[in-house]
């Protein structure tokens, strides 16, 4: 019943807004904002306080801050913590070891945070995301990880997230595109040198930096931008990025608002991406011995250790793909020894079976799920496999290469 008297709420306001234009004698085709975008996405069956539950339940605040009503990790589940502690050099360990710490840390040093997500992006996207995830940010190395969420928990997630920000901030007012000239906001655009930052589509950011800020790395690329955000959300924050977004990284640009409407009237024509690289050739197996320590030197430490890992490695805690973490149950899979790797991975059932098992193509097991990660970041996500490593990029061919070689060579130690 909710459902469909906000469905005869919003014909109402539009036929309104249709009759308001028409006395303006304005064209009704103008791409005219007239509507909040809280008001054009009605809410279609989520549930806040079993989103609220999803959160805590999927483990977001082990890398996302930004929310009052998201309990902070503890400090052995806080990935971004953690790492940004070791590359400052505060964390808790032996310097040998801290030292060679700070030299592998690369990923979730830099993630963003969830304030006011709900309002300023559109709901439809939101919920996309979370179960079909894909690259937004070209400068951040990691991903949102594909987790095991269903498409009404997405709802129920995304309805909590919109409660929230809705705490904190009132929806953007509305604007009108009409009188915007695109031609216009792509100039200002790169007059107020956008592209330090921002990606969009094929145009890279300019210039390489040894060590970007964060307002580099949590850049979106801004081509698509229209699938993202609504016209008035844009605007609002680009005349007040903290304004809209407390902890925001971009810093406030001089616009005035008729330059920002410009802005956003050509970000909205820029089309999203187009279709993404396909996943690289699979490389012949190696001629020369391969042997564990070499697999577990180049690959295993370097990458598989942060989820797959002895407890005492990681604090007490073993890392979510062994003792369980991020929605997942505990797969017990442990690749920090040889003994370790040769015990295998628990299955749905509790039962242990082998990661070098082959797939249906032959494939081993342990392969596939490496090759599901080059798919995924090609956008051909399979619902059999999960990609790994989970959220980060996936490995080089000779890497994969050097994995699948030691396999099929015995797995000699």
């Amino acid at each position: 019943m909710d459902a469909i008297k906000t469905s005869r709420a919003l014909r109402a306001i539009q036929l309104l807004v249709a009759i308001l234009a028409a006395a303006c004698g304005r064209d009704q085709a103008a791409p005219t904002l007239a509507l909040t975008a809280s008001a054009r996405e009605s809410a279609p069956g989520g549930d806040a306080q079993r989103g609220r539950a999803l959160v805590a339940r999927f483990e977001c605040n082990r890398c996302h801050t930004g929310s009052a009503e998201v309990e902070p990790a503890p400090k052995d589940k806080d990935c971004r913590g953690c790492h940004r502690d070791i590359r400052a050099g505060t964390f808790d360990a032996p310097k040998p070891l801290l030292s060679r710490w700070q030299s592998d840390i690369v990923h979730l040093r830099e993630v963003p945070s969830l304030a006011t997500v709900g309002i300023r992006v559109k709901r439809r996207w939101l919920e996309d995301f979370l179960v079909n995830p894909r690259k937004v940010r070209p400068n951040l190395p990691a991903w949102m990880p594909r987790l095991a969420i269903a498409e009404q928990e997405a709802r129920d997630i995304v309805t909590w997230l919109r409660t929230a920000a809705g705490d904190a901030v009132a929806p953007a007012p509305p604007v009108d595109l009409g009188s915007a000239s695109a031609e216009r906001g792509s100039a200002i655009y790169r007059a107020k040198q956008c592209a330090t930052c921002h990606a969009l589509g094929s145009e890279r950011p300019a210039g390489a930096v040894a060590d970007p800020g964060a307002a580099i790395v949590l850049a979106p690329d801004l081509a698509g931008t229209s699938e993202r955000l609504e016209a008035n959300e844009l605007v609002a924050f680009l005349l007040d990025p903290k304004g809209r977004k407390p902890d925001a990284a971009m810093p406030a640009v001089p616009l005035s608002r008729d330059e920002a409407i410009d802005v956003t009237a050509f970000l909205l024509t820029v089309p999203p991406p187009s279709d993404r690289p396909p996943p690289p050739a699979r490389l012949p197996l190696l001629t020369r011995a391969v042997t564990f320590d070499e697999v577990s030197e180049r690959v295993l430490r370097k990458t598989c250790w942060h989820c797959h890992s002895e407890p005492d490695y990681a604090r007490g805690d073993g890392g979510p793909g062994n003792t369980g973490g991020f929605g997942f149950t505990p797969r017990g899979l442990n690749l920090a020894s040889y003994e370790g790797i040769f015990a295998g991975a628990l299955d749905d059932a509790g039962e242990r079976r082998s990661i070098f098992a082959a797939m249906p193509d032959g494939t081993p097991r342990l392969v596939a799920a490496l090759l599901a990660r080059q798919a995924e970041e090609a956008g051909k996500s399979s619902q059999a496999m999960r990609g790994m490593p989970l959220g980060l990029p996936a490995l080089q061919p000779d890497e994969v290469q050097l994995v699948e070689t030691w396999i099929a060579q015995g797995r000699r130690r």
